[in-house]
């Protein structure tokens, strides 16, 4: 799994301040894709030791935000285990794949986007989405749908 860049971001899941990190091979190829450089074979190949670099210049995160990986779904779920074990941190995933591969996933991230770009729906803001996310409570399994958090057009209403 590479990563192209990171950066610390507010609106990718609702009340984290997450470090996402956007990785490269995007195999989903969606039309009209806003990061389509992210399909390119690019980046840096991560090791736990580099993950752990980067939490730890980032104090004040609240998640890690793993941002693609759709080629890579085992090395995506390793890291994400290993960021809640060894840190404590919520953890979530934006996949462009319309399913989620495994239930067992579940069990390693607070959140999951999933859904393709469709030019005609529009990203997760959009009230027309075709993207959902959704949270994820532990003990006992709970999943909640929140893609509405994330609507324009409601974003302003209480």
């Amino acid at each position: 799994m590479k990563i192209y860049n990171t950066q610390v971001v507010l609106r990718e899941f609702p009340d984290e301040i997450t470090l996402a990190l956007n990785i490269s091979n995007c195999p989903n190829r969606c039309k009209g894709c806003h990061s389509p450089y992210l399909q390119e074979d690019q980046g840096v190949v991560v090791y736990e030791d580099i993950l752990d670099s980067l939490i730890e210049s980032n104090p004040g995160i609240s998640c890690v935000g793993f941002m693609g990986g759709d080629a890579s779904v085992d090395e995506v779920v390793q890291f994400a285990k290993h960021v809640r074990d060894k840190y404590g941190l919520k953890t979530g995933w934006y996949s462009g794949k319309d399913y989620i591969p495994n239930t067992d996933i579940l069990n390693y991230f607070d959140y999951i986007k999933y859904g393709h770009y469709d030019e005609q729906c529009g990203p997760l803001d959009s009230p027309k989405t075709n993207q959902v996310m959704i949270r994820i409570e532990h003990d006992p399994l709970k999943i909640e749908v929140i893609t509405h958090k994330f609507n324009r057009e409601l974003s302003d209403v209480k």
